[in-house]
């Protein structure tokens, strides 16, 4: 068999070829690692003077809200909601896009938000012809099912808050930030329609969808983004938090656990070991974590384990044998997906394979499908 050399950091478990972006230093350690180091050396207390002081300039004299939280009811979420109002005193408009893939102690944790934290609650719920249709379409094109979540929960809140004239929302991490280190927590960065647009919606928009599966503009009216004429007007911006708070998910879950009851996942997950992250979605982390595996050779447990491993509660070593053991399952919630969209496994197969990166994977003499594995490479 020919051989696909596959490089790993040396501190975490993130394989080279990723779908989040990232460098490797001399000493073979990759750029989320190095950005996680940052969070021990900031000055959070400072950091959190900042962050009120930007709020104070966004308090409404009570003509308006203070800002808007895009919500999925989610730990970060919770989180989110906690510092806005319990610790910084505002009052946020809570705006959800919600879909037909919630677990049961998701959708509990999301219809308590607007009465635990006593605040108003947006929930749009698309049509299920489109969100079928979307995710059918959204599979053949880019091999990601999900597309339009990404699209709704960076989208839908955005519009809401040029509608109703909100200058200021409040995201929780930078995903790729946060995964892969794109930027710095020197940077403070902002909300961009350049990240939406090119990485969180893969560089497909709105109009790409159109004619695909039946779809029309007045199925997609919510995932257009607001001009920026209209972005403008309002003098919209967004933050993320953990530029001013220390984000460290763990400790987020035991807070939000005891003050306000949130539920872990009533059910277990196949491909990932938390039962902490990622509810609001069932094929989160399945089978759409499953075609990241497809693709780039890891999965949910990859991402979960580099985490933990940054945040000091997981060895390295321990990381690896989490990505052993989960990486590679094919979950069952795709029988459910296929029921769903009306698709044979032997259909999803053969277009899942249509996506697999030729630098991660190979095909031996009885045409199967292999890759170098972490353990292989150490």
């Amino acid at each position: 068999m020919d051989g696909v050399f596959m490089r790993y950091c040396t501190k975490c478990v993130y394989p080279a070829i990723a779908a989040t972006p990232l460098t490797f230093d001399e000493n073979g350690v990759c750029s989320g690692c190095r950005v996680a180091d940052q969070r021990m050396k900031i000055n959070w207390e400072e950091r959190g003077e900042y962050l009120r002081e930007l709020f104070d300039e966004y308090r409404s004299t009570g003509s308006n809200y203070d800002c808007l939280i895009p919500v999925s009811g989610g730990k970060d979420s919770y989180f989110q909601a906690h510092i806005v109002t319990k610790v910084y005193g505002l009052k946020p408009l809570l705006v959800t896009y919600y879909h037909d893939n919630f677990i049961p102690a998701a959708e509990r944790n999301l219809f308590k938000m607007r009465e635990v934290f006593d605040c108003d609650h947006i929930i749009f719920r698309p049509s299920k012809r489109v969100l079928s249709a979307m995710n059918r379409a959204t599979f053949k094109m880019m091999g990601d099912m999900n597309w339009h979540y990404h699209t709704g929960i960076f989208t839908y809140p955005v519009q809401i808050a040029a509608q109703h004239k909100i200058p200021l929302i409040v995201w929780g991490e930078h995903g790729f930030m946060d995964l892969g280190g794109m930027y710095s927590y020197k940077d403070f960065i902002e909300m961009t329609a350049k990240f939406r647009l090119e990485h969180a919606q893969r560089g497909y928009d709105w109009h790409h969808m159109l004619g695909k599966e039946g779809l029309t503009e007045k199925d997609l009216l919510w995932a257009k983004y607001p001009t920026d004429e209209e972005l403008e007007d309002v003098g919209i911006r967004g933050i993320y938090l953990s530029n001013y708070v220390n984000w460290e998910a763990n400790n987020h879950t035991k807070l939000v656990i005891e003050k306000y009851g949130w539920e872990t996942s009533d059910v277990v997950f196949e491909r990932t070991y938390r039962n902490f992250s990622n509810l609001d979605d069932i094929y989160e982390n399945g089978i759409k974590d499953y075609l990241k595996y497809v693709k780039f050779g890891y999965g949910r447990a990859t991402d979960h384990a580099c985490k933990d491993i940054r945040a000091g509660v997981m060895t390295r070593d321990e990381g690896i044998e989490m990505v052993r053991k989960y990486d590679h399952v094919k979950s069952s919630d795709l029988y459910k997906w296929l029921d769903y969209v009306g698709m044979t496994e032997e259909e999803f197969d053969q277009i899942a394979d249509t996506f697999r990166d030729g630098r991660v994977w190979n095909k031996d003499e009885n045409n199967n499908w292999y890759k170098q594995n972490i353990w292989d490479a150490n």
